[in-house]
């Protein structure tokens, strides 16, 4: 899924995200989500997305299109995202490719976002891996962290029957993805989330993910 028009220029007034990822980002059209989201708040944006399936950042920087979507400029922010990268050599490659988009997104004057993900249902034993990969990815680089997988955790804090996952336990459901969008919107652009529409979620579990988002929506002071 490659959805990138001709972009030129510099950065611009209104925020341009381009979302390089794989399912997990196309799932439920998050980019598009993000959009209305910010629309909503009454912030003009423009979200594009190059995305296919089961890719890691490795395969985009080989496949070579997420690289020319950056080359086109124009990006406030390019949101990198892979699997969950829990184990050893997947954050190994997760970090390495970080730093070459890294690069590339610098020479456009765009901010490089680093989009935490979550374990499959099966391996939730991993969620404090993958928080950590995408943790050391985005210092690397000095980027943006956008901890949707530690904000999907402090949602189950709250209410453990939410169903985040989509049925086939890997992909988000439309909630999973509505509470992405809304750690996106809050991190990078600087909205708050409490009041935004539920985006089809049932309001009561959309007022408690932008609950959730709100207590993440500034990264931690640093110690």
């Amino acid at each position: 899924m490659l959805l990138v028009p001709g972009v030129t220029g510099g950065p611009q007034a209104e925020p341009r995200i381009l979302f390089i990822g794989n399912s997990l980002t196309y799932w439920n059209d998050l980019p598009a989500m993000v959009q209305s989201l910010a629309a909503a708040a009454k912030r003009r944006i423009t979200c594009q997305m190059v995305a296919f399936p089961d890719v890691s950042l490795e395969d985009h920087w080989q496949r070579g299109d997420a690289v020319r979507a950056i080359r086109r400029g124009g990006w406030s922010h390019v949101v990198l995202q892979q699997g969950p990268s829990a184990l050893p050599e997947s954050q190994k490659l997760l970090r390495q490719y970080t730093r070459r988009f890294d690069a590339e997104i610098k020479a456009v004057k765009a901010t490089t976002a680093l989009y935490m993900v979550w374990p499959a249902r099966a391996r939730q034993q991993d969620f404090d891996g993958v928080s950590a990969s995408y943790a050391a990815a985005a210092r690397d680089v000095d980027g943006l962290l956008v901890p949707v997988g530690d904000a999907w955790q402090a949602a189950w804090k709250r209410d453990p029957r939410l169903a985040l996952y989509s049925p086939d336990g890997l992909h988000p459901s439309r909630a999973g993805t509505y509470l992405a969008a809304l750690v996106i919107v809050s991190r990078a652009l600087g909205i708050t989330p409490i009041g935004l529409p539920a985006e089809g979620v049932e309001p009561g579990t959309a007022k408690l993910l932008q609950e959730v988002a709100a207590a993440l929506a500034r990264p931690p002071a640093a110690s």
